[in-house]
């Protein structure tokens, strides 16, 4: 009895707060959280700097001078007197810089684009190469040659034109590029070459050659190449993003020379 009238007293404190006990606590629905999607689509344009090394290819520095010193004569004929200099190969590393655009189209994920660039970096480099030899010619006189190579060159700048395509995971946009490259160089070569007719080993009768003629051949020269590369955009806001790219050039010549191109760089663009 003590016990009914217990609850009964418990149920009347219940009903005088304005709450059912057996309803169990309240809550409220969970929210949603959403993060704002980035939107690669759009053109853009930013700024670069980074560091870039040129590999120089010297080999067959100055053969085009000198095989027109002697062009038509034995000793190019018999020997290739323009295959003899053998200049050494250089490789130089500086801080590089310029300027970039471009547009994106994204399909879900998936970003496609056209980009390009222009980058100044100036590096130069120096080699030189001499080679003497005495030989006898199927006339059965005996020739002295003498060949001296010097070449300059500096890389000035480049520009290409590169199909982009990446894959966006929100901010983060990875990517890789390739395309065409067009690069300016001014070239500087210096050659002089000695040749000697003998009747005797002992060159002790001279009967022709043309003794020392030397040229030289200094001048801006353009070459076409391929351009490939990937990196990273990272986007700090809706309309500016950061990234990190690694880039790789490959010239055809610039006269006797050839030259590649490493470049690792960061960039910051707005996207209009």
């Amino acid at each position: 009895m003590l016990a009914l009238l217990g609850l009964t007293a418990a149920d009347a404190r219940a009903a005088d707060l304005g709450y059912d006990y057996l309803r169990g606590s309240e809550y409220d629905e969970p929210a949603v959280v959403t993060t704002a999607l980035i939107d690669w689509s759009g053109v853009y344009a930013g700024g670069h700097v980074g560091w870039s090394t040129t590999n120089f290819g010297f080999k067959n520095a100055g053969r085009t001078e000198i095989a027109h010193i002697l062009r038509q004569t034995l000793v190019e004929k018999e020997f290739g007197v323009s295959t003899w200099n053998q200049l050494t190969d250089k490789r130089r590393s500086g801080l590089s810089y310029g300027g970039f655009g471009g547009f994106n189209v994204q399909y879900g994920d998936v970003v496609f684009g056209v980009e390009g660039d222009y980058t100044s970096l100036n590096q130069k480099a120096y080699a030189a190469d001499s080679v003497s030899r005495y030989m006898q010619g199927s006339t059965g006189l005996y020739y002295s040659v003498t060949a001296n190579t010097t070449s300059r060159v500096a890389l000035t700048d480049y520009g290409t034109l590169r199909a982009r395509i990446g894959y966006a995971f929100g901010p983060l946009l990875p990517f890789v590029t390739g395309g065409l490259a067009l690069g300016r160089a001014v070239v500087g070569n210096e050659v002089s070459v000695f040749t000697g007719e003998y009747t005797d080993l002992a060159r002790q009768a001279r009967v022709g050659g043309s003794g020392w003629q030397t040229t030289a051949n200094h001048g801006e020269k353009y070459a076409a190449g391929a351009a490939l590369g990937a990196g990273i955009d990272y986007a700090i806001t809706s309309n500016v993003f950061l990234r990190a790219e690694y880039q790789y050039i490959l010239f055809g010549k610039f006269g006797d020379h050839l030259m590649n191109v490493n470049t690792v760089r960061s960039a910051v663009a707005v996207k209009f």
